[in-house]
């Protein structure tokens, strides 16, 4: 079988990142539990309870896993077999792995019935790629995506296909990704906590209050353009010339909008699903449209360098914008241990996906066409 760039292996390996995540969090309190074996913790235990949404989530959560791995092996080349047991053989063990780590943090449940579930779900995930590519679907998708989009553009498709998932998370403005330099403090200060270069560590950071002022109407502007522009050339740059470079930003626009309303419907409520269009909103989507379709027209390595400026600019102004003040607030109708968990793996897709973006493009610059 000829052997395809494909995007299911980075979507696989950002997909198992995200797994891990939701399956290990919050990550702190870890300790060993009082008098039982490492055999014992091994022997998973089987609940007596059950949970309808766990035991969908269980089943749910790992079937895209399975289906990338296995896809991703199959466009690779390798036969059959071996995709089957990628796409079962890997979530399964990872599912164990996790389940069996659970026992070292209070609030989390070790259970078979979960990596059962979890196991099944990728012998389902597994199965469905391994139809699709049967009916040769896989086949029609190549020939698609090869009038589309140029040969090795995986990994800036799989950031593009990843970017709506970002925009699920609220951002401190609409489309502004990359607010992550409060967390890296945090992080530091916590783990320098004790030594001598903890105070050294905090004061490199500036002071301590995060920004409490919303931004000025112009600087909001410009973040929401740069945030509806940042993808528009990351498409761009993969996007054969013509009228589908064209179609890039427009579809980029309606995706911005469809998305940024379904995540403040799912966080505040129905009624507020238009709450995040504020009177530059729309303005600055417009602007950075009609940007996109003028850049469209630049050569990809021209594009690749407007990126990164683009995304340097975003996450700079993102940066001193203010935590939206009604996201914690909100969290508290939802209940704990379910929706937080996968919710929390949009945050993260949000906080690192304009890093993730500049360092394809820098990877993009570097390469000797």
């Amino acid at each position: 079988m000829r052997r395809h760039r494909s995007t299911a292996g980075p979507l696989a390996a950002v997909y198992l990142l995200l797994v891990v995540y939701a399956s290990l969090y919050p990550f702190t309190g870890w300790r060993w539990p009082a008098g039982q074996s490492l055999w014992e913790l091994l022997a998973l235990p089987w609940p007596p309870w059950r949970d309808r949404f766990d035991e969908w989530a269980n089943l749910l959560g790992y079937l895209p896993l399975g289906a990338l791995l296995a896809a991703a092996v199959l466009r690779h080349g390798a036969g059959s077999g071996r995709a089957l047991a990628a796409g079962i053989l890997v979530p399964a063990m990872l599912s164990f792995l996790t389940e069996f780590v659970q026992n070292f943090i209070p609030g989390r449940h070790p259970s078979l019935r979960d990596w059962s579930l979890n196991a099944a779900g990728a012998v389902v995930g597994a199965a469905l790629a391994w139809l699709l590519q049967r009916l040769g679907l896989y086949d029609r998708w190549q020939r698609v995506r090869e009038r589309w989009f140029v040969r090795d553009g995986s990994g800036a498709i799989a950031l593009i296909l990843l970017w709506p998932v970002a925009l699920l998370f609220p951002t401190p403005v609409p489309l502004g990704l990359g607010q992550v330099f409060h967390e890296v403090r945090l992080f530091v200060e916590e783990a320098l906590a004790g030594t001598p270069w903890a105070e050294a560590a905090s004061a490199g950071f500036g002071p301590g209050l995060g920004p409490t002022k919303a931004l000025p109407a112009a600087r909001e502007a410009v973040a929401i353009g740069l945030g509806m522009l940042a993808p528009c050339l990351l498409a761009a740059v993969v996007t054969r010339a013509g009228v589908r470079r064209l179609l890039m930003p427009i579809g980029a626009a309606a995706l911005a909008l469809a998305t940024m309303t379904l995540s403040t419907a799912l966080n505040f409520g129905p009624a507020h699903a238009w709450a995040w269009l504020t009177p530059v909103t729309l303005p600055a989507i417009g602007g950075a449209t009609l940007l996109g379709l003028l850049a469209a027209t630049l050569g990809p390595r021209v594009t690749a360098a407007l990126g990164l400026v683009v995304l340097t600019a975003l996450v700079a102004i993102v940066s001193d914008a203010p935590a939206d003040p009604y996201y914690a607030a909100s969290l508290q109708s939802w209940e704990v241990g379910s929706f937080i968990r996968f919710h929390g793996l949009a945050q993260w897709v949000g906080w690192f996906w304009p890093y993730a973006a500049m360092a394809w493009l820098v990877a993009r610059l570097a390469r000797r066409e």
